[in-house]
């Protein structure tokens, strides 16, 4: 498995799309949200992957990925991401990141944008949650470890219906939850206790596609709409699910992400 060795941690990645005629395609990365780990992305990859070569990678203190001591920063999560880039000699990538993958791929564009070429934004804000809220989540999973978050999790991130209808691939979803590093965990819930992008993405001019889930109560369409105006080129789109978007709804997900890609 390939691994970044970076000087406090290490990064597992996987490489998707890489044919025989790989070097006539454009690059496209993929940020996990936070509990996650790179295979969120599976939907994606399977049809995204003859169009682009595909980086996706696990967050520090995410899957496979070391957790190094807490807290992180926004910052230190989008220097991984350059140092990935500047490891695999990849000068431009398109990007597409959900939730705290999201507000990622915002401060990429902020401090970063010559290295992307168009970005996908999936369910996210510019600022999520509350500085309270997150305080209140790092010392709940310090006290009582990440299972005890599972089935609130299911709920925020999937309807009803489709856990009803799916419940092998939430099941799987949740399985990587609960096997996240807590340190990892906390540590992510640090930067988003301090991430706050609202006076910033002006600055983004990268071309910027807002994906929202139409019940997403964490980072509801609107707080995508107010991306795509605040940006410089942006648009938003609406599909159906809540907050693990790509997962419930693959093919209108694929097809709007291509669309945008490729327009």
């Amino acid at each position: 498995m390939p691994f970044l060795d970076l000087s406090t941690h290490r990064l597992h990645y996987r490489l998707d799309g890489m044919t025989d005629a790989a070097s006539s395609k454009e690059w496209l990365v993929f940020c996990n949200s936070l509990g996650t780990d790179l295979h969120m992305w599976d939907g994606q990859v399977s049809e995204l992957a003859d169009s682009f070569r595909i980086l996706r990678y696990d967050r520090r203190g995410h899957g496979l990925s070391s957790a190094p001591p807490a807290p992180y920063r926004l910052d230190d999560l989008g220097s991984d991401v350059i140092a990935l880039l500047d490891a695999l000699d990849i000068p431009c990538a398109h990007f597409c990141g959900l939730s705290i993958g999201g507000l990622t791929g915002q401060w990429l564009g902020i401090h970063a944008g010559s290295r992307l070429g168009k970005i996908v934004l999936c369910a996210t804000a510019t600022r999520i949650g509350t500085t309270d809220g997150w305080a209140a989540r790092i010392d709940d999973v310090r006290a009582n470890g990440l299972g005890a978050l599972v089935s609130a999790t299911a709920e925020r991130w999937f309807t009803l219906e489709f856990r009803a209808a799916s419940p092998d691939v939430v099941a799987g979803i949740l399985d990587s939850f609960s096997k996240t590093s807590q340190d990892g965990y906390t540590g992510c819930c640090d930067a988003l206790r301090n991430a706050d992008l609202r006076e910033d993405i002006a600055s983004i001019v990268n071309p910027v596609l807002a994906l929202s889930g139409a019940d997403d109560a964490v980072c509801p369409p609107v707080d995508l709409w107010n991306i795509a105006r605040g940006v410089r080129d942006g648009r938003h789109c609406s599909l159906p699910g809540r907050h693990i978007v790509n997962v419930e709804t693959p093919r209108a997900f694929n097809a709007a992400v291509h669309d945008f890609l490729r327009r």
